[in-house]
């Protein structure tokens, strides 16, 4: 026999389960106290010295530290990627990382040449012509004795505008009719859509506007890296911009060098986004005074190239930069950004032996 329940307790008990039942036809509240994010993989190319610039191998990622922000954030991987094979104790280096790439990687160089014609002309004195001339007599020697058979080599240069004079090629004779025309000031012609490369070869022509494009999106020499940038980005590897100028940006009231704001970080971000390191090489001769020449030092440490001054000869940085290029570290971890944000995020990247030297690009791009 079923029995009813009238205790007072029993009745609060009733009570309470009516208001659960109440608060359960509720609909349920829509606050929330956390945003969707995307957590991805970010790669970054980071090249390691010693004091004479030899490369470093045999690294893992315990010998890393890289923050974001200030935060620390953990390796998930550190693969050394090399243009030639390992010999002797390289090997047992290399191998003891647990983590090397064996097979030799091409490399990608664009010998990057800023007209001096107008500089001199508003310079007579410097001499700047004649520097161009060695620079590219220089360039030359470096490709016909340095460089080696699978690089890939492109040749632009600028005035008031970007000309590709040679398009990626491992033909040697190709690059070095590239720099000719380079130092003639020659005029390509514009990028037609007639002129493309073929599907799957690697190309900066691909990638430029085509037609009057590429002259428009080009006037001033921040534009002119940053097209030659997203036209490289669909080549998978680092490519090195080595760029022979005077500098660029203005002069503060104090008559120091200033990167103009409009124009400077889309740049950089541009160049970091398609992993292009800038080599600059100063063309202003050793014995002169020249403040723009701090944009090269930037434009270079900001985008894990390196700044050259006070040289004899241009084929000794040029080997140095070939040097140093035979090798590098890719270096893997995740991070996590709102699903609905799209910036640029900065990266320290530091080696825990301090007598290394680490060379990378400050950023990359995230969402969209």
């Amino acid at each position: 026999m079923r029995r009813s329940i009238s205790s007072p307790l029993a009745a609060s008990l009733l009570a309470l389960a009516g208001l659960a039942a109440s608060a359960s036809e509720q609909p349920p509240t829509t606050e929330s106290y956390s945003e969707q994010v995307n957590v991805s993989e970010v790669l970054l190319d980071v090249i390691v010295t010693d004091s004479q610039g030899n490369v470093i191998v045999g690294l893992t990622p315990q010998d890393f530290k890289i923050t974001e922000d200030g935060k620390p954030v953990e390796l998930t991987g550190a693969t050394f990627y090399s243009s030639r094979r390992f010999l002797g104790g390289e090997q047992e280096l290399a191998k003891a990382s647990g983590a090397i790439d064996t097979v030799p990687k091409s490399r990608y160089f664009i010998l990057f040449f800023e007209e001096q014609q107008r500089a001199n002309a508003d310079n007579p004195g410097l001499g700047l012509i004649q520097r161009q001339l060695e620079a590219v007599r220089e360039s030359k020697k470096w490709v016909q004795h340095d460089k080696q058979l699978d690089d890939f080599v492109a040749v632009v240069s600028y005035d008031t505008r970007l000309k590709l004079h040679q398009d990626f090629t491992q033909d040697a004779r190709a690059v070095l009719a590239g720099i000719d025309s380079a130092a003639k000031g020659a005029d390509p012609g514009s990028n037609w859509p007639s002129r493309q490369a073929k599907p799957g070869e690697i190309s900066l022509r691909a990638g430029l506007p085509t037609g009057r494009e590429l002259d428009k999106k080009t006037t001033r020499l921040y534009d002119a890296l940053s097209v030659l940038a997203d036209a490289s980005k669909g080549i998978v590897g680092r490519k090195n911009v080595i760029f022979f100028g005077m500098g660029f940006g203005d002069l503060n009231s104090f008559g120091l060098y200033q990167p103009d704001p409009r124009y400077y970080p889309p740049m950089i971000q541009s160049l970091n986004s398609a992993n292009v390191a800038v080599y600059t090489l100063d063309i202003v001769p050793n014995n002169v005074e020249y403040q723009l020449s701090n944009s090269l030092h930037q434009l270079a440490s900001e985008t894990g190239g390196r700044f050259f001054d006070n040289f004899t000869s241009f084929l000794t940085p040029l080997q140095q930069i070939g040097s140093e290029n035979s090798g590098y570290y890719l270096l893997a971890y995740r991070s996590a950004h709102p699903s609905s944000a799209k910036g640029y995020q900065r990266v320290k990247i530091e080696s825990k032996n301090p007598e290394f030297q680490v060379r990378s690009r400050e950023g990359y791009s995230y969402g969209g």
